[in-house]
């Protein structure tokens, strides 16, 4: 146990090894939020997407 704790004080500390903490803790929010609003994102793609297509129809 103390040398797991020992590794994450080290692997905390390092500053090499937060910019990596920091992405990672970046994208695991952006995909739950991802997940979170997964049907009103898929509804506002399609929204635009039709009205791409109805606008490159007219043109």
């Amino acid at each position: 146990m103390t040398l797991l704790k020992y590794w994450i004080y080290r692997f905390w500390s390092k500053e090499e090894g937060l910019g990596t903490l920091e992405i990672l803790l970046i994208v695991t929010v952006l995909v739950g939020v991802a997940l979170l609003f997964r049907g009103k994102i898929f509804d506002w793609v399609e929204t635009l997407l039709n009205k791409s297509d109805s606008n490159i129809s007219n043109f």
